[in-house]
């Protein structure tokens, strides 16, 4: 028996270990008794807490880093960050002409040397004093803004110029939120270490508004002080000698004559940034922050205490010298008269503005890639302008309508007939206070200057120009809309009748009775279609009345010259679809060169029209002999230039509300509308205390500027010539016959008027003109001569050129064959 005892209970294993009883946790007390809660929970709670918090901060980093991830490409590729340069235009002969700026003005400045020190040091003193030593962050400036915003306080700033320009650049200034600002600070750091200070500091300046209209510091510049720094508007306007040596490339040099000495804008003068001295760079840097508010003209006092604290910062910052502060703050600040709202280049305003809807559309579909192309890409657009014929355009029209005499306003617009180009445009008597383009925008009621779409209708169906009508009032029934039955009440001019008279005797005194008869036997819609197919963009409605020229919405002067250039070709309607106006309107562009980084649609677009033929050339000469009559005697007498080929119609509304003449030469069609532009204004005593009708200011306007640009245009023909060859030669368009033995055609000059032509930089011998024949005069062989002589057989030339078998002086003498504009 052993003498240990050991007792075991069912289910125990006895062969397993003993087990120790575990350790008892001892109870901590505190001296008072009572217990403590363990410490080491709360320590683990932190931890993890901790833990949470530094995974929301990398998320957010991670999130914010990948948002700049995807902004800062957006940033760089904005327009005027890369590879901007803004797009420079020409006239017709490579003159300069001025920027083609985005409806912002903004004149991108290319390098930081086109800005003035003074300039560059002033924004940093008053925006950014650390600029050249931070790293796009301004971590004092974030915690001021991120404690306004968690406190409800002011809105902070004292960011770096960094977070400026991004804020401007990326339009973030009415989203102002801590994560916002925590975006454009990543931004800013990343944009810093991607960019040169030199380059951030350019296109902020670039980029930052500085009220009045003046976007970047160049507009600024010549808004606020271009009047002090000598701003020209445009160097073609002073005589530059700037010109597209060839396609895409300009000349950097300019005459001595070119602008006055000291000189600032376009180039190749300098940019007036370059000039600015430190008065006028503290005030513009010191606007920066609130345009508005420091205006130096609405708020005079702030601006120049704003000015003065700038040029303070200036001084501690040792970027002046006390002599320099002590100068800068003695000079007044700009006043009302001095600052020069961003406008058009004057040289030709109404049409760089017209122009560039249709320069957008050439450089392709997406607007913003057309937008960027077209204002930034560097390209070289020589325009259809002709200065020289634009000048001369607004002398005709000043001379005989001085701005803020009281008188009517015009519009005139003068289309090249071969190549539908405009060379001319007065869309008002002062851009920048008339904005609105009359010549383009302006749709007046076009009176009996309509009727020509009527006769050319009615020669196409063989009614003959001596067909005989009733000249008496007229009270013709026709069935209108629904089948109701009106009456088209027709009365002449002044109740003046003849009787009976000729089409082609309607036609040379505008007879209404007889062409509202003429008009419905060959039909209104016949007519609407006609007109629009020449070049007629508005609507025609095909009531009765549009065949005395009411139409639904009137016409502008622009189209006017356009369809009236189709009589001219000889029945072609003259076009560009891709640069030229929408609709198969005009061209404005005669040729883009593009810079290859730029990517457009092609790197050289070139005005090639196309010619579609809209009326047999016999019709179309047809009317050209016809509307002769009214300028060589009917109510156009005033037009004529004696020895010049000339054709058009003259255009009254009723209530002398609208007048009109628009006509034709060999080389160019004009149409020129007078009026009052605010309204539907009588005009009854405004000539010379009679009432304007198409034959006073229209047809005098019209002269005046004919005159003018024939002797403008011999001479750009001779200096061509003279650049080609050594012999100067006037070009001679004749027209001649297969039979007859007539004198040759002679060469005219133009009667002197009042308007003189632009004065050339060198005497060019005088100016002469050619005149087209119209056939030989009678009996001789292969004979030319000058209107009215009598036709020959067969005859080619312009209208009215001879042909058929003879005849009287125009506008008889035969159909002619071919007959060339």
């Amino acid at each position: 028996m052993s003498d240990d005892v050991h007792s075991t209970t069912p289910g125990d294993d006895p062969g397993g270990p003993i087990p120790f009883a575990p350790p008892r946790r001892r109870r901590l007390h505190r001296r008072d008794g009572r217990g403590s809660k363990p410490r080491i929970r709360k320590f683990r709670l932190t931890l993890i807490l901790l833990g949470f918090a530094a995974l929301a901060v990398v998320s957010t980093a991670f999130g914010m880093m990948m948002a700049v991830a995807q902004d800062l490409p957006q940033l760089e590729n904005i327009a005027q960050y890369r590879h901007a340069a803004n797009s420079m235009l020409y006239d017709d002969e490579g003159r300069l002409i001025g920027i083609f700026a985005p409806p912002n003005n903004v004149v991108v400045v290319q390098h930081i040397s086109q800005i003035s020190k003074y300039m560059q040091d002033a924004i940093i003193a008053v925006e950014d004093k650390r600029f050249y030593s931070n790293p796009g962050i301004d971590f004092r400036g974030i915690a001021r803004a991120v404690l306004a915003d968690v406190t409800g306080g002011a809105l902070q700033g004292a960011s770096t110029i960094e977070q400026q320009f991004v804020k401007v650049a990326l339009s973030a200034q009415s989203n102002r939120t801590i994560f916002e600002k925590l975006r454009e600070a990543a931004l800013a750091y990343n944009l810093d270490h991607r960019w040169s200070k030199a380059k951030i500091l350019r296109q902020y300046l670039n980029a930052v508004y500085f009220g009045n209209g003046a976007y970047g510091i160049e507009s600024a510049a010549r808004v606020y002080f271009g009047s002090q720094l000598g701003f020209v508007n445009t160097a073609a306007s002073n005589g530059s000698s700037a010109s597209l040596t060839a396609p895409g490339t300009a000349t950097t040099s300019a005459s001595a004559t070119a602008a006055p000495a000291g000189a600032c804008g376009d180039p190749p003068l300098p940019l007036c940034a370059s000039k600015l001295q430190p008065y006028q760079a503290a005030m513009l840097a010191g606007m920066v922050a609130s345009p508005s508010g420091y205006d130096p003209v609405a708020e005079r006092t702030a601006a120049m205490a704003r000015r003065n604290q700038v040029l303070r910062d200036m001084v501690q910052q040792r970027f002046i010298t006390r002599g320099q502060y002590t100068t800068a703050i003695a000079r007044p600040v700009p006043t009302a008269s001095q600052i020069l709202q961003p406008q058009e280049p004057t040289a030709a305003p109404y049409f760089t503005s017209w122009l560039a809807p249709q320069i957008l559309r050439a450089m392709g579909s997406s607007p913003a890639v057309a937008e960027y192309r077209a204002y930034y890409g560097g390209l070289k657009i020589r325009t259809t302008i002709d200065l020289p014929l634009q000048q001369a355009a607004e002398s005709a029209v000043n001379n005989e309508l001085p701005p803020g005499s009281g008188l009517p306003s015009a519009s005139l617009v003068a289309i090249d007939n071969k190549t539908g180009e405009v060379r001319a445009m007065v869309g008002g008597p002062n851009y920048q206070t008339n904005p609105f383009n009359l010549a383009t925008q302006g749709l007046r009621q076009p009176g009996s200057a309509f009727k020509p779409f009527t006769l050319a209708v009615a020669l196409e169906d063989g009614i003959s120009p001596y067909s005989t009508w009733a000249s008496a009032p007229q009270d013709i029934k026709f069935r209108g809309p629904g089948g109701v039955t009106g009456h088209f009440i027709v009365h002449n001019f002044a109740n003046s009748y003849s009787g009976t008279n000729t089409l082609l005797g309607a036609t040379t005194v505008s007879d209404n009775s007889i062409y509202a008869q003429v008009g419905m036997k060959v039909g209104t819609k016949r007519i609407a279609k006609l007109a629009h197919a020449s070049g007629i963009r508005t609507p025609i409605s095909t009531n009765p009345s549009m065949i005395i020229g009411g139409l639904k919405t009137g016409v502008s002067a622009l189209d006017m010259a356009h369809a009236y250039e189709t009589f001219a070709t000889g029945g072609l309607k003259v076009y560009n679809h891709v640069i030229g106006d929408s609709g198969g309107g005009p061209i404005g562009i005669q040729q883009i060169t593009c810079p290859a980084q730029t990517g457009c649609p092609q790197r050289v677009m070139a005005n090639h029209p196309t010619l579609q033929r809209i009326m047999p050339a016999a019709v179309a000469q047809e009317v050209g002999q016809v509307l002769s009559t009214v300028v060589q005697s009917g109510t156009a007498t005033s037009a004529a230039i004696p020895g010049v080929y000339a054709a058009g119609k003259t255009g009254t509304t009723t209530n002398y509300g609208d007048a009109w003449f628009v006509g034709w030469t060999p080389k160019l069609t004009v149409a020129v509308w007078v009026g009052y532009p605010d309204g539907l204004k009588p005009m009854t005593t405004q000539w010379n205390g009679q009432p304007v009708e198409g034959g006073t200011y229209p047809a005098a306007i019209w002269h005046n500027f004919m005159v003018s640009a024939l002797q403008i245009l011999v001479q750009e023909a001779a200096a061509k010539t003279t650049s080609k060859t050594t012999t100067i030669t006037t070009p001679a368009v004749t027209s001649s016959g297969n039979s007859g033995s007539g004198a040759p055609s002679t060469t005219v000059t133009p009667s002197p008027t009042t308007t003189a032509p632009t004065t050339p930089t060198t005497a060019p011998t005088t100016p002469a003109t050619t005149t087209p024949g119209a056939g030989g005069a009678p009996g001789g062989n292969t004979g030319t001569g000058t209107p009215p002589a009598t036709g020959g057989n067969t005859g080619t030339g312009a209208p009215p050129a001879g042909g058929g078998s003879g005849g009287a002086a125009p506008p008889s003498g035969g159909a002619g064959l071919g007959g060339s504009p």
